[in-house]
């Protein structure tokens, strides 16, 4: 039994286009620092904002929806980037800061 997340969410991002719907996929590409989630890490969205699968752990899921249906509207890829540098972080009580970047692509075909 293949217990790996990306792969169901790889493989519910197909269903979801094969059955008609339009769909992106947003893929953590860099971290540094403190990242909630790996490199590799995915979340797929439909044109109605359903998705699976996480890029943050929650706490910028909703920015990355939303970059993923605009991506799916236009059908041009971005580069997101989102950070807290280490002097932020002190100041909210946290031990470090950390940056992510992920790719958010339209799934064309």
């Amino acid at each position: 039994m293949n217990t790996d997340l990306s792969d169901d969410i790889l493989a519910t991002a197909l269903q979801w286009k094969d059955s008609g719907r339009d769909v992106a996929l947003a893929t953590v590409v860099t971290t540094w620092g403190s990242a909630p989630r790996p490199v590799g890490s995915q979340l797929a969205v439909d044109g109605e904002g359903k998705f699976i699968g996480s890029v943050s752990g929650g706490c910028i899921e909703g920015a990355v929806v939303t970059e993923a249906l605009d991506v799916i509207a236009d059908g041009k890829p971005r580069l997101l980037d989102f950070g807290v540098s280490d002097a932020q972080a002190w100041e909210v009580g946290l031990a470090c800061g950390g940056k992510i970047q992920i790719y958010v692509e339209r799934l064309d075909g």
